[in-house]
């Protein structure tokens, strides 16, 4: 029973995933993870942990995309802003203790841009594609003014935007004060990642299964009969919104410690639409899709990178035309569908009930 009521917070039928079976692989999975760093060492662990960054970031797009309807390509502002902040807040302050504060502040900043765009926008009764015109202007804004903040009077205190040229010599990011400390660098920074993204994903199942989250999937389906059931679907898209703008936060400060550097390639329409290919690759409205799928394409990006390919948007984009036209709901859904019903036609079972469900109620 203990079982049962602690993983119900974390299930209910807006995410996939809802048996004991899926809790034992998902746990061995995690330990899997765990343990790769141990296996290919610090620089691949590394490596990967830019995958896992940008997994957090995919999961901010889901959580305002496919549970609440709102398509916004301006995550990566936030990413952005973010990143930036985090680098000039610990710059200027030079310490362990600066970094550490750093990070929140850096969240902070990222969190309050998300709420006043999203304010004026869901308040001003923007809605439907204009919000995704609005935040993909907003992303090129961005661009064109980070790009021109170049000369040296474009400095917060000691440090320099950079323009084109970026912001070199960003920490790792640190906890603590002067010699009571750790520093996040190569395998110990994976795995920080690693917390960071199962912790998001676990905060986010029990978000979209409460019942707040019921409120965000009636906003997606139908605005208007949410809102006669007394929902102020402003708010709800809002809090949303919001909470997106904090989760692409911080995957900003991640990457800006990950590359100790930072320059308005964050804000380019590339960058911009790859969050919104992860997510629909993976499945709209599956939390579970987005991790893997952001995974899966950004190591197939690099490894065509590596070979020297220069189609790698190509074959992404084809991949994304496919998916969109074969199978719109996302791969991680059709194939959870398909595996479903495949087990429940050979055994007789429902084995996507919560865990702890009584067998004789399976049998139903």
């Amino acid at each position: 029973m203990g079982e049962s009521r602690l993983l119900g917070r974390f299930e209910g039928p807006n995410t996939i995933g809802n048996s004991r079976g899926f809790w034992i692989g998902f746990a061995v999975a995690l330990v899997g993870a765990f343990v790769y760093p141990l296996l290919v060492g610090g620089y691949q662990a590394g490596n990967t942990a830019l995958f896992l960054l940008y997994a957090i970031l995919g999961l901010s797009l889901s959580v305002v995309w496919g549970y609440t309807g709102v398509l916004s390509f301006g995550q990566v502002v936030f990413f952005g802003f973010a990143g930036y902040t985090f680098g000039i807040v610990s710059l200027n302050l030079g310490s362990t203790l600066g970094i550490t504060v750093a990070i929140p502040v850096a969240v902070a900043v990222a969190t309050v841009v998300a709420f006043v765009l999203g304010y004026f926008m869901f308040y001003g009764r923007v809605t439907g594609v204009f919000v995704a015109i609005i935040t993909l202007v907003t992303t090129v804004v961005m661009q064109t003014f980070m790009a021109q903040t170049a000369g040296s009077e474009w400095a917060i205190g000691d440090v320099k935007l950079g323009g084109f040229n970026g912001m070199p010599g960003i920490p790792n990011v640190a906890l603590g004060v002067e010699g009571v400390s750790i520093s996040f660098r190569g395998m110990t920074f994976y795995w920080l990642v690693l917390v960071l993204l199962v912790v998001t994903y676990l905060g986010a199942r029990a978000l979209v299964n409460g019942r707040f989250g019921y409120a965000m999937v009636g906003v997606r389906e139908d605005e208007d009969r949410i809102e006669m059931l007394g929902y102020d679907v402003r708010r709800v898209k809002l809090t949303v919104f919001t909470l997106g703008g904090a989760i692409s936060g911080l995957s900003g400060v991640l990457y800006a410690s990950w590359g100790n550097y930072i320059d308005p390639s964050v804000f380019t329409l590339t960058f911009a639409t790859l969050p919104v290919i992860w997510v629909t690759v993976g499945g709209r409205e599956s939390l579970l899709g987005a991790v893997l799928a952001t995974v899966a394409l950004e190591w197939f990006r690099q490894q065509l990178s590596i070979t020297g390919s220069e189609f790698a948007l190509v074959v992404v984009g084809l991949l994304l035309l496919f998916i969109v036209l074969v199978v719109p709901d996302g791969i991680v859904p059709y194939v959870h569908e398909k595996g479903l019903g495949a087990y429940r036609k050979y055994t007789g079972t429902d084995d996507d009930r919560p865990a702890g469900t009584p067998q004789e109620e399976i049998a139903e």
